[in-house]
């Protein structure tokens, strides 16, 4: 079973970064948290603060596209083509081959996630230039722009000479070069003098942010796939949308009037709740009451295991229902 799992999981995994969309909405995506430096330039207080809140948003709305449009590309076209029948002909059950394709979708998202996350800490580093005299941060922009322009050109190689998939290959060759290129940042200060490193980056608050934003993603992942076993694309996009917007102020939605009304109750623990991974609030009140513990990470952590898992059963009841044939 487990081998079963792997190689549905593995083939999801190569189709998913295969597809178009996948690279779009990840350039799409870096694109954007390098426009917000200059997007959150005009506030009239901490533009630093806006910077942050449009990173962790596009992050988040990253995610969103790309859990929905992967998720039907993986599961709703194959049961509309019908090519699922060649799968779930041969010995593999139903649940098995829905796990598989959710771990295989997951791990896609969490590779793009995990990419623009990268480009999210790069442009945090570089901060917004409140004035146009402030000199730009050299390392952010020299090793950031040269790990991305020496895979594309290496992807273009091994596709052209190779026959390698560009998309795939670029993924392949970004990956390390990037996280090499972050990691470097870190020594450096805005004008490549050597510092310890992480004194110029940015603060452990940002990083758990960022990551509580993760936990957001793979809920919304498996809500997509879950979706796709029943409905096609533009559906599952509106589907997700709505669990992410009413997720995220589901505390004021229902969660206020769970003592009042039956009705507000049976919502509230009918949403996933996606409020407790959305810490910016906290973040800019910039208190000792207010800072994210290490510990708080953890059940959210936990919390997002459990949702996914609900989400994941309820995805394949959906699937043991669903005529394929």
């Amino acid at each position: 079973m487990f081998q079963r799992c792997y190689s549905i999981a593995r083939n999801t995994f190569i189709e998913t970064v295969r597809q178009p969309i996948y690279g779009v909405v990840l350039l799409a995506t870096a694109g954007l948290l390098v426009l917000n430096v200059s997007l959150a330039a005009f506030t009239l207080e901490d533009d630093n603060k806006l910077l942050l809140d449009l990173g962790l948003s596009t992050l988040l709305l990253s995610g969103l596209f790309l859990s929905a449009f992967s998720a039907t590309g993986v599961l709703s076209r194959e049961i509309e083509d019908r090519t699922v029948l060649t799968v779930i002909s041969k010995p593999i059950s139903r649940p098995v081959f829905f796990l598989g394709k959710f771990l295989g979708l997951l791990a896609a998202v969490l590779l793009a996630y995990y990419l623009s996350a990268l480009v999210f800490v790069l442009a945090q580093r570089h901060g917004v230039l409140q004035n146009s005299s402030d000199p730009w941060d050299a390392p952010v922009l020299v090793l950031g722009c040269t790990s991305v322009g020496i895979a594309l050109l290496a992807a273009a190689f091994a596709n052209y000479f190779y026959g390698k998939h560009f998309g795939a290959a670029a993924i392949t060759f970004v990956t390390p070069l990037l996280t090499v290129a972050v990691l470097a940042v870190g020594f450096f200060d805005k004008h490549f003098a050597p510092v310890a490193f992480g004194s110029k980056y940015v603060g452990g608050q940002v990083l758990i942010a960022a990551y509580l934003v993760m936990l957001a993603v793979i809920v919304t992942s498996a809500v997509a796939l879950a979706a796709s076993t029943r409905f096609k694309q533009v559906m599952t996009l509106l589907i997700c949308t709505f669990v992410v917007g009413v997720g995220i102020a589901s505390d004021w939605i229902f969660g206020q009037y769970t003592a009042t009304s039956f009705a507000a109750s049976i919502a509230y623990h009918i949403v996933p709740n996606i409020g407790p991974f959305w810490v910016i609030d906290g973040l800019h009140a910039a208190s000792e009451e207010t800072a994210v513990p290490v510990q708080y990470a953890l059940l959210a952590s936990a919390y997002a295991l459990l949702i996914t898992a609900a989400t994941v059963g309820v995805g394949i009841a959906a699937l043991q229902k669903r005529e394929v044939g």
